[in-house]
């Protein structure tokens, strides 16, 4: 079996300093592809290094709408140039988060366009944060798509129907994680259930989020099997075809990423 957590951050405290052992639980769960996500561009050399060091880790390149005050001057250019790293295979986080504002909303748009115009000059996906922005991600997105075509994720989806269904429409892709598995998640759970099957990831966002039965402790790539198993059930399947759905799925979006599904099944 072979299940890819699609979004991971593990550059962060609690992660970094136990790579390897990060990577072998991961593996013993039988996730055996991981990528750590850019947060700020200008600490890109320490996602690529992780990447570099590890054959089962790809990485991103971008600015989180959280950091969009500090790095206003990356250019599309600066993006596209970093994104020629043969690790890297998205583009992004990039997105609007509204509930802790912790850049001036102009100042994360404008950098959501510049990721966008990004993705789309390279062919890479755009993984988008979204947090209490639903309308205005959807506009965004919508209006970006008239530009001419790019593909994305909207990655651990807490949002409502309408994004995932205008997110759809264009194209998008849905990615599950750990928040799927909690209690009080039936909403998140209704969206995971109704998604297109050639549509739906799972991930950690690790170190945030643990799933269950690891809620309330550091969170790791080897817990995404958790979530996979709650997307299985609630999808009225088993996990088996989870894994190979959403590892499908994910070579597929993320296509520079090097298959190595014959590789793990041998």
């Amino acid at each position: 079996m072979h299940i890819v957590d699609s979004h991971c951050h593990l550059d962060f405290p609690g992660l970094v300093d136990d790579l390897d052992g990060v990577v072998t639980r991961a593996a013993a769960a039988d996730v055996h592809t991981m990528v750590t996500i850019s947060t700020r561009v200008r600490q890109f050399d320490r996602i690529r290094t992780i990447a570099e060091n590890h054959p089962s880790i790809y990485c991103s390149v971008g600015t989180h709408p959280h950091n969009a005050a500090e790095e206003p001057d990356v250019s599309v250019d600066d993006l596209v140039a970093l994104a020629g790293h043969e690790k890297v295979i998205a583009i992004g986080e990039a997105g609007l988060d509204y509930h802790y504002d912790k850049s001036p909303r102009d100042a994360q748009a404008a950098g959501f366009r510049t990721h966008i115009a990004a993705a789309r000059r390279t062919g890479l996906p755009l993984i988008i944060h979204a947090r209490s922005a639903d309308d205005d991600i959807a506009a965004i997105l919508e209006d970006e798509m008239g530009k001419g075509a790019f593909s994305a994720v909207l990655h651990c989806y807490s949002s409502g129907p309408d994004l995932a269904r205008r997110g759809l429409a264009l194209g998008h892709f849905i990615s599950f994680s750990g928040i799927l598995t909690f209690k009080n998640a039936e909403n998140i759970r209704r969206i995971a259930r109704d998604a297109p099957a050639d549509r739906i990831l799972v991930e950690t966002d690790a170190p945030y989020l643990a799933p269950v039965p690891h809620r309330g402790k550091p969170n790791e790539p080897a817990y995404v099997r958790h979530t996979a198993e709650v997307l299985a059930e609630t999808r009225d399947t088993d996990l088996e075809t989870i894994a190979r759905q959403t590892t499908e799925n994910f070579f597929r979006l993320f296509a520079k990423a090097k298959n190595t599904t014959a590789d793990v099944a041998a």
